[in-house]
């Protein structure tokens, strides 16, 4: 075992990465390796399929996605559809960026060998990390426009509006991209194909520099721990309103006998708060794993060593943030009915012309 196993500089366990490899090391060897380990090399033979099924999933769902909200009525007002649609680029350039140029380059490493003399790491680095920034901090400016129109009636008519959706959003992205400047500095430009700790190739300056140990920590302070408590104090602050708000409208409605258009009000603000739900308890689930995993490497490293994480968890966390990137159409689908039936049409009307171009050919 000793002999299949190597430990890096960084104390995690590395193998050679081929499927065959892995199913016969731990079929083999089964009963002489912890389960940990055993863990572990599951979730290594499980990513071989999983991402390459999510990456031909993500792709076209997400384009699709973005094409319903930009050009087609799917029942949700200007400003909610701009946050949701940004939410879906953003999605995109994260499946692109980590999932297909990142994630299955290090898993079929044999096969991508060629991408270490591609000097561009350090540039990819920049684009990635910028792009999941985007992806998680328009989750928490749409929980707010959300917290804004459900809870702050003043002020939803001057901010829940398109113009100031486009405007946060734009704002959002130039300070995602500025704040992953560092990253350009921090790394090589030469492809490692590992997560240790990152995947490019760093200089040993960097690597004992306390200066880059803070910084790299406050990276994932910003993304997702703070994202993370933000959505749930603000979805927190919703629920409250929300209950308040039901109680005194059923004691309006008690005695003037209901009305309907407190009942329009009601279905209104009803699907509003389903798909708010629906996408905030999606990020807070799929990012939880990785986000717990980065802050204890980061803790580890600095000498809080009390608690012992198995690098398991780490792939878990990758395998389930990626997902997250794939999921918001099928709560979107899920919740709204306009979405469901737009999206139908849409890949009926792709599916038709496919169809119809494979019989030309013939």
């Amino acid at each position: 075992m000793d002999q299949n196993l190597i430990t890096t500089d960084w104390n995690y366990p590395t193998m050679d990465r081929t499927l065959s490899l892995h199913v016969w090391y731990l079929t083999t060897n089964y009963d002489q390796l912890s389960l940990s380990l055993r863990v572990l090399l599951v979730v290594y033979i499980i990513r071989y399929f999983y991402y390459p099924f999510l990456a031909i999933i993500g792709v076209p769902v997400n384009v699709v996605t973005i094409y319903v909200l930009l050009y087609k009525d799917c029942g949700l007002s200007p400003c909610v559809r701009r946050y949701l649609g940004a939410m879906a680029l953003a999605d995109l350039l994260v499946i692109i960026l980590d999932l297909i140029l990142r994630q299955i380059p290090i898993v079929y490493d044999e096969q991508f060998d060629f991408l270490r003399y591609i000097p561009v790491c350090n540039i990819h680095a920049v684009l990635l990390y910028a792009a999941t920034d985007c992806s998680v901090w328009f989750t928490v400016t749409f929980t707010f426009d959300r917290f804004v129109a459900i809870c702050c009636q003043k002020l939803k008519s001057k901010y829940c509006s398109e113009k100031t959706a486009a405007v946060i959003l734009g704002t959002v992205t130039v300070l995602s991209f500025l704040k992953n400047i560092f990253w350009y500095f921090m790394l090589t430009a030469h492809y490692k194909l590992l997560y240790l700790p990152w995947f490019c190739y760093a200089t040993m300056d960097v690597l004992s520099s306390r200066v880059w140990v803070t910084i790299e920590f406050l990276h994932h302070i910003l993304t997702p721990a703070l994202p993370f408590l933000l959505i749930l104090l603000l979805n927190v602050f919703t629920v409250r309103h929300i209950l308040v708000t039901s109680t005194a409208r059923r004691r309006l409605r008690a005695h003037t006998n209901g009305d309907s258009q407190c009942d329009t009000e009601m279905q209104n603000r009803k699907k509003s708060i389903i798909i708010l739900f629906g996408i905030s308890a999606n990020f807070i689930l799929l990012w939880s794993t990785l986000m717990l995993f980065s802050i204890w490497y980061r803790m580890w490293n600095i000498g809080y060593q009390s608690v012992n994480l198995d690098w398991s968890v780490q792939e878990l966390g990758f395998m389930l943030q990626l997902l997250s990137c794939c999921t918001n159409t099928a709560i979107y689908a899920v919740t709204q009915t306009k979405f469901r039936q737009q999206l139908k049409n849409v890949l009926k009307h792709h599916l038709t012309q496919i169809h119809q171009s494979i019989k030309f050919t013939r």
